[in-house]
């Protein structure tokens, strides 16, 4: 029983709990009990993966008039380190997620700088510009691009970003 338990959470992805996977052992014939199913969990040492719902990260703001698309998809500057897009990306892991923050070079289309956190705070996004910013050996003011997500639009990334011109990407509630 225990494999075949052990085998129903592998094929979900490691999501399910004991409920789902005594409604898979029942719809193939099995008489067992919720509890017996999670007793035999806790032995394997399984548990459920809880995802939390998804929640939207780009929001359209009161201040929305000050998020200008100064890139207006034109994408090919002319220099390195002309224009930079910076972007966070969210990877499903075992335990919940991982926040891949990385900054690219336009011009090159390389990232120049990256950082994976356990969270989707600014906090983690102002030392990897300040460490990009440092190893590029940035003197010319630069167009930072971005989405209008809650880190790119807050008081520290405009603090950090002082010296550079920044440019957001269109509305997309707005799009039609």
């Amino acid at each position: 029983m225990q494999g075949e338990i052990k085998a129903i959470w592998l094929k979900s992805l490691c999501i399910y709990g004991a409920g789902k996977i005594t409604q898979e052992l029942r719809s193939k014939g099995y008489k067992i009990a919720e509890r017996t199913v999670g007793k035999y969990m806790r032995e394997l040492g399984i548990h459920a993966v809880y995802l939390t719902p998804w929640t939207t990260t780009t929001r359209n703001s009161k201040f929305d008039k000050q998020l200008i698309n100064i890139l207006d998809e034109q994408f090919n500057p002319l220099r390195p380190n002309a224009v930079w897009c910076i972007d966070t990306t969210c990877i499903p892991v075992h335990d919940g997620f991982v926040y891949l923050t990385s900054i690219m070079d336009l011009y090159s289309r390389r990232i120049i700088g990256w950082d994976l956190s356990e969270t989707l705070e600014v906090s983690n996004v102002i030392p990897l510009i300040e460490k990009t910013k440092h190893s590029r050996h940035i003197s010319k003011p630069l167009i930072m691009h971005s989405d209008r997500g809650s880190q790119f639009t807050s008081e520290a990334y405009n603090q950090v970003t002082a010296n550079m011109t920044l440019s957001y990407s269109k509305n997309s509630l707005s799009l039609g």
